[in-house]
C-alpha cells in the first residue's frame, strides 16, 4: 500500500455520527463490491470506544484512482470532507482490522428450532447465553442490498506491528492477514 484517502465525517443534527458512518461505510462496501476489489483496506484512526469520524482508505495509487472514478459518496457530500489521494508517510505502524462474530445468534437459534435439534428448555438456556455473550467491539450497521435487513459487522483491531503483511481484503476493506498502515 502506497497511498490513502481520508474521509472526514461531518455529522449534523439531522445526520448523527453513527448513522452517517453506517451510510458512508455501506456506500464504500458497495463500491468495493462493484470493483471486485481485494486490494483496498480501511482504517479508523480516531478509534477509541467508537470508530470515530475519520475513515482512511488505503491502497495502491491505481486502485484508489479506480475507486474515485465514480462519485460513490455524492449523496453524502454535505456530510463528508474527502481528501485527494495522498502518499502514506514513511514512519508508520501496521495493524489488521477484521470482522469478529458472535457464536450464538438469533439466526442460528432459528435454524436449530426449525431442524428440531433443540428442546424448549435448551432454547431458554440458549437465549440466556446469547444475551450474556454479546460482543463489546465497535461495529458498523449495514443494510443488506438483497433483503434490506440490518446487520452489525463487529470489528477487531490487532496490536500494532512494525512490519506490513500482504494479503487480500474483503469487499468491506477488512482482512485478518493483510495489514493497513496506522498513523
Amino acid at each position: 500500500m502506497t497511498h490513502y484517502i481520508e474521509i472526514e465525517l461531518l455529522p449534523k443534527k439531522e445526520m448523527r455520527e453513527n448513522y452517517l458512518l453506517n451510510q458512508v461505510y455501506t456506500a464504500f462496501h458497495k463500491r468495493l463490491y462493484d470493483l471486485k476489489s481485494k486490494s483496498i483496506g480501511v482504517s479508523f484512526p480516531r478509534y477509541r470506544v467508537k470508530l470515530g469520524t475519520l475513515l482512511r482508505v488505503h491502497g495502491l495509487l491505481i486502485d484508489l484512482e479506480k475507486l474515485q472514478e465514480k462519485e460513490w459518496l455524492e449523496e453524502y457530500k454535505v456530510y463528508t470532507n474527502v481528501s485527494g489521494i495522498q502518499e502514506i508517510p514513511q514512519d508508520v505502524s501496521y495493524r489488521t482490522i477484521y470482522r469478529v462474530q458472535q457464536n450464538m445468534t438469533q439466526a442460528k437459534l432459528r435454524r436449530l428450532i426449525k431442524r428440531g435439534t433443540i428442546s424448549d428448555e435448551d432454547v431458554k438456556k440458549y437465549k440466556v447465553k446469547m444475551l450474556q455473550g454479546g460482543l463489546e467491539n465497535p461495529y458498523v450497521e449495514l443494510k443488506s442490498g438483497s433483503n434490506a435487513q440490518l446487520h452489525r459487522r463487529f470489528l477487531e483491531f490487532s496490536d500494532l506491528k512494525e512490519e506490513s503483511t500482504s494479503g487480500d481484503f474483503d469487499t468491506f476493506g477488512l482482512s485478518k492477514e493483510a495489514t493497513i498502515p496506522w498513523f
